[in-house]
């Protein structure tokens, strides 16, 4: 797997995604299209394709620096996050520790703002749990969720089938799967050969209709700041599943 995630510039990047507020990604001093405004929140926006409702166990798969891993905590007893990269898992044990995280957010150059991170004051952090797994090779002692959650994580996987193979296994019947996908397939994260043949769509469709029923789909946009002028504007793939 990438080691990309392990760099203090993609913390910060994430940090800012997961926990800036909208105007420290879009700052006022310029007129931004309502489109970049429509996709700030993200990863709370994924975890309200759940159902309503309540939950005893949650798991958060991809976690990055834990925004979602919090969000699912304000409606389930406990959720835990699971991240590849240490370096993400720190920060998110750091937040959720109550300590507030420092990070600079790019400008341009050499030129940054300094900004903090702070964990929503209003969740509960002692239903939370952080720790570094690979989401291809999990515990086999992990148990089984009520909710499961993972934002864009199966096309950054060498080997996402065998991911998608264990999630039967993962969420409990009854339970509800939320997957987003940008559908970004590059080879950097996945071999060619472990691409999905036709649309990412058919493909997760074939591959879930054993264990899961499709219950909607949507898309979600988001925005990760680069610098002042650089972002990136995707739009993922949201597909909401229970298990039979």
């Amino acid at each position: 797997m990438s080691s990309i995630y392990e760099s203090d510039k993609l913390v910060a990047e994430y940090l800012l995604f997961h926990f800036g507020g909208p105007e420290e990604i879009l700052t006022p001093n310029r007129a931004w299209p309502p489109g970049m405004r429509e996709a700030l929140d993200f990863t709370r926006r994924t975890v309200a394709r759940f159902s309503p409702g309540t939950a005893e166990r949650g798991l958060d798969l991809g976690c990055a620096v834990g925004r979602s891993t919090f969000e699912m905590a304000r409606n389930c007893g406990t959720v835990l996050g699971i991240d590849y990269s240490h370096a993400f898992i720190h920060a998110a044990e750091c937040l959720r520790r109550g300590e507030t995280v420092a990070y600079e957010r790019r400008e341009e150059a050499s030129v940054v703002t300094r900004l903090e991170a702070r964990a929503p004051a209003e969740i509960d952090a002692a239903k939370l749990a952080f720790q570094q797994g690979d989401a291809m090779n999990l515990p086999a002692d992990l148990g089984c969720f009520d909710r499961v959650h993972a934002a864009n994580l199966i096309c950054r996987l060498p080997e996402p089938l065998r991911l998608l193979g264990r999630l039967s296994d993962l969420v409990k019947p009854g339970g509800e799967l939320v997957l987003a996908t940008p559908c970004t397939w590059l080879e950097e994260f996945t071999p060619p050969e472990n691409w999905p043949v036709g649309g990412t769509f058919e493909w997760l469709r074939a591959t879930l209709a054993p264990s899961f029923e499709l219950l909607r789909q949507a898309d979600e946009p988001f925005l990760i700041r680069e610098t002042a002028r650089k972002f990136q504007w995707t739009t993922s793939l949201v597909t909401v599943w229970r298990k039979k």
